[in-house]
């Protein structure tokens, strides 16, 4: 096998855990795996690819790249794949990735199989487990044919494993960085919570939690058990909480190891965001609501009178 070339993503010179996991799925694989890292200032992230699985790491440092544009990073992906020749390219799934991952395909003039939780390699070629019909069904997808291989690979699902070593630290050259839309600026939101999409637990509020006010009460349970606060669509749209925590078919898509359900129903568009999750635990009053179908353990009964007991609980061990 020519080996995979794995996308590194970062944000503020610090690596991504989703690129983390694809990088260790790499190197499970069998085969070299390398790691193309665009950037400015990222000389420190780059030497420390090596102890996740990285033979060789690509560097394009450039001020131009401190910031994504999907012109520029495409660019440097490509030119990472004439150097390298890959089989296969891995990204993460992250909002990121499933921007690049198509657009780097098109210019390569190959397919492109989003959001993999399974992989398994025969020869030169993958067979790709992936989510569809809302979370309903597994559907596996080949990539036999054109190469190099271009698979989006869902966070959290995958494993991260540090197998130490020191990969060596390649620039690339000759990059002309036609970028057409250049971002001036990145604002991020206060207080420096948790992203959903990378948490390994998430504690979601529903309609069920009555308004914005009862946010605090989502948020108490997350913090006792370390994890980040998610939401159903109906409490974004209500306005009670930022969309950047929307779980769901139209917010992201997780897979923790712990996914606490309060005051979620379980409307189908919310289930194909979390139904890959380890466990799920639901807590709601209403003892048909959908959301104990998919749930591991369930809690019959009102969130309000649920969750304090729990975090005092939870802060007690």
């Amino acid at each position: 096998m020519a080996g995979i070339l794995v996308f590194v993503e970062q944000r503020n010179s610090e690596v991504r855990k989703a690129s983390l996991q694809a990088l260790s799925e790499a190197k499970r694989q069998g085969g070299s795996a390398s790691a193309v890292l665009p950037g400015s200032g990222i000389g420190d992230a780059a030497a420390g690819l090596g102890a996740w699985g990285a033979d060789k790491v690509y560097v394009a440092d450039d001020p131009n790249l401190e910031l994504y544009s999907s012109d520029g990073y495409a660019e440097v992906v490509v030119k990472a794949v004439e150097q390298t020749q890959p089989s296969a390219i891995f990204f993460a799934g992250t909002a990121m990735g499933r921007d690049l991952a198509p657009t780097v395909a098109a210019r390569l003039g190959v397919g492109a199989i989003p959001d993999a939780v399974g992989l398994t390699l025969d020869g030169e070629t993958f067979s790709v487990r992936r989510p569809v019909y809302s979370g309903k069904a597994i559907a596996t997808a080949t990539t036999a044919g054109n190469t190099p291989q271009v698979i989006s690979l869902r966070p959290n699902v995958f494993a991260a494993e540090e197998v130490g070593g020191a990969g060596e630290v390649v620039a690339l050259d000759g990059l002309s960085l036609s970028i057409r839309a250049v971002v001036k600026e990145l604002l991020e939101a206060e207080g420096g919570e948790l992203d959903v999409a990378e948490a390994d637990v998430i504690v979601s509020g529903g309609r069920g939690i009555k308004g914005p006010e009862n946010c605090a009460l989502i948020k108490s349970l997350a913090d006792a058990l370390g994890g980040a606060v998610g939401a159903s669509r109906a409490a974004v749209d209500a306005g009670w909480i930022e969309h950047s925590h929307q779980v769901g078919q139209t917010g992201k898509v997780v897979s923790p190891s712990l996914y606490v359900a309060a005051g979620i129903s379980g409307a189908i568009q919310h289930l194909a965001g979390m139904s890959s999750s380890k466990v799920i635990v639901a807590i709601n009053k209403d003892p048909d609501a959908p959301i104990f179908k998919v749930a591991d353990y369930g809690i019959v009964g009102d969130l309000f009178d649920v969750i304090p007991p729990m975090v005092e609980a939870i802060k007690a061990l």
